[in-house]
């Protein structure tokens, strides 16, 4: 089965690894060379900042 692009852009994905302080990281091994526990903060983050501009958009 081949698999689907992600759902989160690339842009949004390198700014919350440089959040994160995992960037370096992707820049020399590529997505596959984080850890898990690093992919799963940065969904964790990813969903955050969802829950935020929700919070914001519902407030205007």
């Amino acid at each position: 089965m081949a698999r689907k692009g992600g759902v989160m852009s690339d842009r949004l994905k390198e700014e919350i690894a440089k959040e994160l302080g995992f960037y370096d990281t992707v820049q020399k091994e590529g997505w596959g060379g984080i850890r898990a526990r690093d992919a799963g903060n940065m969904v964790k983050r990813a969903i955050q900042m969802a829950e935020e501009q929700l919070g914001n958009n519902n407030r205007k």
